[in-house]
């Protein structure tokens, strides 16, 4: 049984690695030596994970036993057969020996950093967040009022330069990132919108100024993301300066080519890739499809709130307004016979009070402006994300899938007129012709292959990154709170000076107002 391993189980060999790789305060084995280890075989990824797996206790150690055991599953995959402890189960012959090398060779991997696993992110929200900020900045320009006169001022703090694009920059630069990052989550672009009919100046502006957040938001999460920060492609949208940047975008993406073709573990991918990669795919693409709902619906809720603090900060003022236009009517008091009225005098105090109501407005702007800025902005930026992970997966059913059947249907239909040639003789060149043909469509359905498990392993790790940048919603939640403390708080104390006002101004003699109505 494998229970049964013991020092006279194995070859002399195990106990050398033993000796080689084991703690120098015990006998044990950490868990990232023996991943070093499994390193040095020919095995796959898939199959160093799975007898990783089998010894793994769960505390970050092997004990001589389980080392033993992990050597036995090596040496029988290196054999090709699947490592499995039930193998080793009533094995009666001596176990077999890994091909590992001299064991004093193994003595440098207890001082080699573990090698990671490209399929995995290590990033932090943080260290997404430290890589870059774009702001982009509306330069008004006086050639005209139509929306393709505008331009922006893009500014980078990490290459701590500004350039100065139009929409149609944006554009190529976008559609050349989709070329390069078929499979990756490329946000996007705001709409362009033609002018149709006459607008209004008031939503001319805010479609400017809706179109320029957006495209800031874009601009930062593809600063932030951890494979488009380090292209050269978007390099060149931040930083070059020349008259045409669109030529300069075009020419290099056409030097570098898709991300299948550069990336050193395009053809690898498969090898990286968990056995129930498929299964993850559909349980995270449901999940974050769920989120994305939800997100949707705060984002709903607090732009209806912010909404509501710039109409609450017109109706102030205006109130205001009201209330000195009240105060300001100098027509004659009318003395009656019943009574002396005191209005003279109250509505000039009441044209006072018209300060500390346009006071309130600017302070209720102010936590409108807070609430979109803060909030609803890091609500739109994290929906910009999780919608571009969304229009990811189904260009991966609808682009990579779908272009796979699509040759494997092509070579089947090639197949079977290369066995009705066979039956039925034809000419040697058109058959040679067939076979060549056969040969291309071989070789294109092995490249869409390994193109189908690349973009496996890129939607993991797009996946990995939706995750990475959940946290935000700590952010949000904060800046929501923090905007309405500031907001109450700053709005409060003009209340309360305004209250004081009020008892000075209309109390009676102990300083109290009179009530309205009855108790």
């Amino acid at each position: 049984m494998a229970a049964d391993i013991n020092e006279g189980s194995v070859p002399s060999y195990y106990r050398e690695i033993h000796q080689a790789i084991c703690s120098r305060t015990d006998e044990r084995v950490p868990i990232s030596v023996f991943q070093r280890v499994l390193s040095r075989t020919s095995l796959s990824a898939t199959v160093q994970n799975q007898i990783a797996e089998h010894v793994n206790s769960g505390d970050g150690f092997l004990n001589k036993v389980s080392l033993y055991k992990g050597l036995a599953l090596i040496a029988l995959a290196q054999q090709g057969k699947p490592p499995s402890p039930k193998l080793l189960e009533n094995f009666i012959q001596e176990f077999p020996k890994p091909q590992l090398g001299e064991p004093k060779e193994l003595q440098s991997l207890k001082m080699q950093p573990v090698q990671e696993n490209p399929l995995n992110l290590s990033l932090t929200l943080a260290e997404l967040l430290k890589k870059d900020t774009i702001k982009v900045e509306l330069i008004p320009e006086k050639k005209g009022l139509f929306l393709k006169h505008v331009e922006y001022q893009v500014t980078s703090d990490r290459f701590t330069v500004s350039v100065y694009r139009r929409y149609t920059d944006f554009d190529v630069f976008h559609e050349l990132l989709l070329q390069r990052y078929a499979y990756r989550v490329v946000p996007a672009l705001p709409p362009k919108r033609a002018l149709k009919g006459v607008l209004t100046s008031m939503s001319e502006r805010e479609f400017i100024e809706g179109r320029r957040r957006a495209l800031a938001r874009f601009l930062n999460l593809v600063a932030r993301h951890p494979v488009f920060s380090e292209d050269e492609l978007v390099k060149t949208f931040l930083t070059f300066s020349g008259s045409d940047v669109q030529t300069k975008l075009r020419d290099a993406c056409k030097k570098l080519g898709d991300e299948f073709m550069t990336c050193k573990y395009a053809t690898q991918a498969k090898d990286y890739l968990p056995a129930d990669i498929q299964s993850q795919f559909s349980s995270s693409r449901e999940l974050i499809k769920n989120i994305h709902n939800s997100f949707q619906k705060l984002r709903d809720r607090a732009e209806r709130m912010s909404e509501r603090s710039k109409e609450n900060a017109t109706d102030l003022l205006m109130f205001g307004k009201e209330l000195s236009s009240l105060g300001s009517d100098e027509s004659p008091v009318p003395i009656l016979a019943s009574c002396k009225s005191p209005w003279a005098a109250l509505r000039r105090s009441v044209k006072g009070l018209s300060v500390e109501f346009s006071l309130l407005s600017e302070k209720a702007a102010q936590q409108g402006r807070r609430e979109e800025d803060d909030v609803v902005e890091k609500l739109n930026l994290f929906l910009d994300l999780l919608q571009s992970y969304r229009d990811l997966c189904e260009r991966h059913e609808k682009g990579v899938l779908h272009e796979h059947q699509r040759v494997l249907q092509k070579y089947g239909v090639m197949k079977r007129q290369m066995m009705s040639a066979t039956v039925q003789p034809k000419e040697q060149v058109s058959v040679e012709q067939l076979e060549s043909r056969i040969v291309q469509q071989e070789n294109a359905i092995q490249v869409m292959e390994l193109r189908n498990y690349f973009s496996l392993f890129c939607l993991h790790q797009e996946s990995q990154l939706i995750f990475t940048y959940l946290p935000i919603t700590s952010h949000i939640l904060g800046a929501f709170v923090d905007s309405q403390v500031q907001g109450h708080k700053e709005m409060g104390d003009v209340w309360q000076d305004l209250h004081s006002k009020l008892k000075s101004l209309f109390g009676d003699g102990n300083g109290q107002c009179p009530p309205l109505s009855p108790k």
